[in-house]
């Protein structure tokens, strides 16, 4: 689990295929003080374990299922990734509820100055936006964002000088592509008030309890 609060910047210093996944090599702008083998860093918003070790150099293995549904199967050697390591129960929670699945790919589409900030417009795909609100948060290439203003096709952010500077929001380019992570709560709360499907062999909500019908006749949809 993270929180979206990147920790700083790293290179991707070597690719080598694995089968249908692939390996990557990574050196860290920061200590990784505390870091263990087998712990989860989030690269780009996708969590990775790391494999191998080495001062501020660690290395990781893509599934498949990762690179074809993020921006890590189209990466290049040289290129600055977001890191933030996974969130201890100690810490505080300063962004969001950030799983390191990540959801799908978008495009930037725009971007504009607005006094100090920029603001910044990303093209999605429908099944992304259905799960974004205006004022809600989402995870760009693993960067907690709140959202200004959402549509069926797109949504927009405003970008401070200081996330700009310590995160790979600041280096994007109009058509660049990112990861994008929705709000895990909406999901859930989705999946927990969907009608069940028979052929899908979901049970039936329990008598008495909450479904979709008590949240409409209760007024909270």
């Amino acid at each position: 689990m993270f929180t979206g609060i990147i920790e700083g910047l790293g290179t991707i210093t070597a690719i080598h295929s694995s089968g249908q996944g692939s390996r990557l090599s990574i050196t860290s702008d920061f200590d990784l003080d505390g870091t263990r083998i087998g712990d989860s860093i989030a690269v780009n918003g996708a969590c990775l374990t790391a494999v191998i070790l080495e001062g501020r150099r660690f290395v990781v293995d893509v599934s498949p299922e990762t690179l074809q549904r993020s921006v890590l199967g189209r990466a290049k050697v040289a290129e600055r990734v977001n890191l933030e390591r996974a969130l201890r129960l100690s810490d505080r929670l300063d962004g969001h509820l950030v799983s390191g699945h990540v959801d799908g790919i978008g495009i930037l589409k725009e971007r504009k100055p607005l006094a100090n900030a920029i603001i910044i417009t990303y093209s999605v795909p429908c099944a992304l936006s259905h799960y974004m609100i205006e004022k809600g948060s989402v995870a760009v290439d693993g960067t907690s964002l709140t959202i200004n203003r959402c549509g069926e096709t797109f949504f927009e952010v405003s970008i401070i000088p200081h996330t700009a500077g310590l995160t790979t929001v600041g280096l994007k380019k109009v058509g660049d592509a990112v990861n994008i992570e929705t709000d895990m709560i909406g999901k859930y709360v989705e999946r927990f008030v969907r009608s069940p499907d028979a052929s899908r062999h979901e049970p039936e909500p329990l008598k008495g309890g909450i479904d979709k019908a008590f949240l409409a006749k209760s007024g909270f949809i």
